[in-house]
Parts: structure tokens; sequence; C-alpha cells
């Protein structure tokens, strides 16, 4: 019993198949540069490793590459063992609390949604009509990167604008990673055996995002209507004063469309550094790069800020939580995230934390006054697993 799950972006596709109750991943695969003149896919089934070259005009040509690898490589999608394909799907908007069997009218919605995720969710919806065709025989299942925090509550949710208008174009705080935070804060309370814990869940990668969790349920995000409020981020400039888009459009000239590219994809480290690349820019701080180390501290500050806050929220913490690329693999940031803490008496074993591992760990001292953990997330499990309540 498996799971294929599809994560379709703009110009390509993630693929895995999952056994969402023992975790294996059966099989995995990208297919990229659609729409380029040079495409390609990466197919993996155990030790069998097979690529191809060519033109991916579209998702569906993509997908039709895709199946024609699970065929020639395996695992077969027409045996019965696939139960169900699961769909990424970045913005539900205040509609989807949970996993969805998609139907008409869910994809409807997702489409209708397109203004709150412009850049994901047309490619989400182009991918799960292309597999619905494609594989008309097994169950489909949206999962929504928003739904883990429809439980926020309203002053946690609410922007002070307008209440007339925000109603009217839905104009709320989403969030957004929350398949990851919800996965990563169930795996902290299996980890140390409690259901009741006060948690702040960092994950940070390219895209970043903060959680505070409590017993389970989510009463904060630092990602809001879109991603690119919270956190300075690998391109997005996180949390900027709104009237800097007025500022630049008065005074430089710059259009809405410019505007938003420059906060989205030409700030944040790669706005402060040349790369948005946290090794790219350690190795300039090494060489005394003073713009490199600036770039850390405003992004560091930035963490141990929401920390601050999410702790007063949650009316204190018990379980700090490190995920996705730079949370599990960047010692470096940890580091300097948790050294500002130690006022508060937070402690960690500086050799566990330099060391790397694929498991969940506790890298704080028996003295700390928050647990300290590193735990890898793994979305497309969480994904499988959702899926499965629903077939």
């Amino acid at each position: 019993m498996s799971v294929l799950v599809i994560n379709s972006g703009s110009s390509s596709i993630k693929y895995k198949v999952v056994d969402p109750e023992s975790g294996e991943e059966l099989a995995s695969g990208l297919v990229e540069q659609i729409g380029l003149p040079a495409g390609h896919v990466k197919h993996e089934h155990g030790e069998d490793v097979r690529e191809w070259e060519g033109p991916i005009p579209n998702h569906e040509v993509g997908m039709e590459k895709v199946l024609e690898f699970f065929d020639a490589a395996g695992p077969s999608l027409h045996d019965g063992s696939i139960r169900a394909v699961g769909h990424r799907v970045v913005q539900g908007g205040k509609y989807f609390d949970g996993p969805a069997l998609i139907n008409d009218a869910v994809r409807q919605k997702i489409e209708e949604l397109q203004p709150l995720g412009p850049l994901h969710n047309p490619p989400a919806l182009e991918g799960i009509k292309v597999a619905q065709r494609l594989l008309p025989n097994v169950p489909h299942v949206a999962v929504f990167d928003t739904a883990f925090f429809q439980s926020l509550p309203e002053e946690a949710a609410r922007y002070g604008l307008n209440r007339e208008i925000a109603d009217k174009y839905e104009i709320r705080r989403y969030g957004a990673h929350g398949t990851s935070h919800q996965y990563v804060s169930g795996e902290v309370a299996k980890f140390l055996g409690r259901d009741d814990l006060k948690q702040i869940v960092l994950h940070i990668g390219n895209g970043a995002s903060v959680s505070a969790v409590d017993s389970g349920r989510a009463v904060e995000t630092s990602m809001g209507l879109t991603p690119l409020e919270g956190l300075v981020m690998g391109g997005r400039t996180g949390d900027i004063d709104p009237a800097a888009v007025f500022h630049l459009a008065r005074e430089a000239k710059m259009s809405i469309d410019e505007i938003d590219k420059l906060f989205n994809r030409q700030s944040g480290m790669a706005g402060l550094t040349g790369s948005s690349d946290l090794r790219d820019v350690h190795a300039m701080v090494e060489k005394g790069d003073e713009n490199a180390k600036e770039a850390v501290d405003i992004y560091v500050h930035r963490i141990v800020k929401y920390i601050g806050s999410y702790t007063a929220i949650l009316g204190g913490l018990d379980a700090l939580t490190f995920t996705a690329g730079v949370g599990e693999n960047d010692d470096i940031i940890r580091k300097e995230v948790l050294d500002r803490l130690a006022p508060f008496g937070v402690k960690y074993d500086a050799e566990k934390n330099a060391t790397r591992s694929k498991n969940a760990r506790e890298i704080s001292t028996e003295d700390s006054t928050v647990h300290v953990l590193v735990v890898p997330t793994n979305e497309e499990l969480a994904i499988a697993q959702q899926a499965m309540t629903l077939v």
C-alpha cells in the first residue's frame, strides 16, 4: 500500500511514492525545465536511476514521461498498490482545514484561490488536472499548506485592516508550510512523549516560517496572506513596512509587478549579499565580508524576535525545534540563534549541534530551560498520511 505524492511547480514536477505506514520511500523523481527547450527527467527506484533530456512543452508531457518511467523501471502504478495520489496545494484559503478528495468543486475552489497563491496554485491545479486524466482510477487528494493554520484564533489571523475590505477580498493571515509544521510538531510530541507541549517550530529553508503550537494546535505563524511575511528568506524581505511599496511607487516610479519581484525574488539574503544560499554567505563571512556578516545578524535577529514574541503568546515554552534545509543542516545559524537565548536559560551541547544526522535528535543539555531539537521534516510522508485518511 503506497501513495504517489505530486508537487507541481510552475516549471517542475516533483514526485515520490511513499508507504504511509512505514515511511519508506519506494521511488522518487523530478521533471524540471518544463516549457524550456531542454527539459530533464530523473527517476529513481531503488538502485535503478534513469534520466532523460529533451523538450517538455507542458505539464501533460512531463507527467506522460513520468508514467513511462514508472512503466519501465517501476514500481507499477497500475497493479493496485497505489491507493491514492496526494497533491500538494499551497493556498486553500479559509475553505480547507484538512485534506480534500478532489472533485469538480474542489478544483473550482483551488482555481478561485489563485489570486491568493498566484505563483503556486496555477501549476498545482494543472498538475491535478493532468494526473487525474492520466490516472483516472485512483482517488486524488489535495493537501493544503494553509490547512494547519485554520485553527489560528481570530486575534492572530485578522489584520488591522478595514473589516469590510478585508472580508470582501479575503485578506487575512493564512500561513504556509503548514504540512511541515504539523508533521514536525507531531514528531516532537512523540519524541518527548507529551501531547501538551508549548512548541515553537522553525522551518528554515530558502523559504522560512515560524509557528507556535499549543498542545498540537497552531496558534500563530509568521507567514500571512502570502509567504512574503515573516522571517528574512532566501529571496524575500520578510516583514517590511507596507509603506515601502508606496514610497517605491512614488519616488522610484516602480510598477506593482516590479515591486512584487523586488520583495519576493530580489531581496532577503540574495538582496543583502548577492547569494540566497547560506553556505555562500558563511564563506563570505569567513573572508571578512562585512555585508555578509550584517546579513547573518539581520537573519538571526528576526528569528530571535519571533521566538520571543511567540513564547509570550504561548505563555511559556517547552520545545524549540529547527527543521527544513537550513534548520536541519546549518549548525552556525542554530548556534547564533541559541547563543542569543542563553540569558533565558536555553543551553545546548556544542558537539551535538555540530553533528549532522538524518534522525530527530535533541541538542539541548539536561539543565536547559527548553528542549531544543533538530527534526527532519518529511512533507511527502505527511501528504501521503493525510491522503490515506480519506481513502
